[in-house]
């Protein structure tokens, strides 16, 4: 069962989050599908949380985060029972929300992904 069919309820994410899902799917039509469609919903806005992503840019400096990176890390804060669904295990598995407790993430490989985008766009087409 893929990751969108148990999907019940609508992923929260933020603009950087959108705007880097666009960049790897290759398709600002599939993320504005997603959102029209109820699939996510924008739940963040940075300039509300400006002290805390600074913190944190700070704090992770050596792995060198984007700014959707960061904002999933103060989200994970401010909803502590969603997981966060990424492709980048490795960063997420250093990351911590609140300084020390382990974010937890659904894994979803890239491979997957890439073929999720493709029948998406298929069914966004019809």
């Amino acid at each position: 069962m893929s990751v969108a069919e148990r999907v019940a309820d609508p992923l929260l994410t933020c603009q950087a989050v959108l705007a880097e899902t666009a960049f790897h799917l290759q398709s600002v039509s599939l993320v504005l599908a997603m959102l029209h469609e109820g699939l996510i919903a924008l739940a963040f806005e940075c300039s509300d949380h400006l002290p805390q992503l600074t913190a944190l840019a700070q704090r992770y400096a050596n792995r060198n985060p984007d700014l959707a990176d960061l904002c999933l890390i103060r989200m994970s804060e401010l909803y502590p029972r969603h997981s966060i669904l990424t492709v980048d295990r490795a960063d997420f598995r250093v990351y911590r929300r609140n300084k020390r407790e382990t974010i937890p993430i659904v894994y979803w490989q890239r491979n997957s992904a890439h073929l999720r985008s493709r029948q998406a766009r298929r069914a966004v087409r019809r």
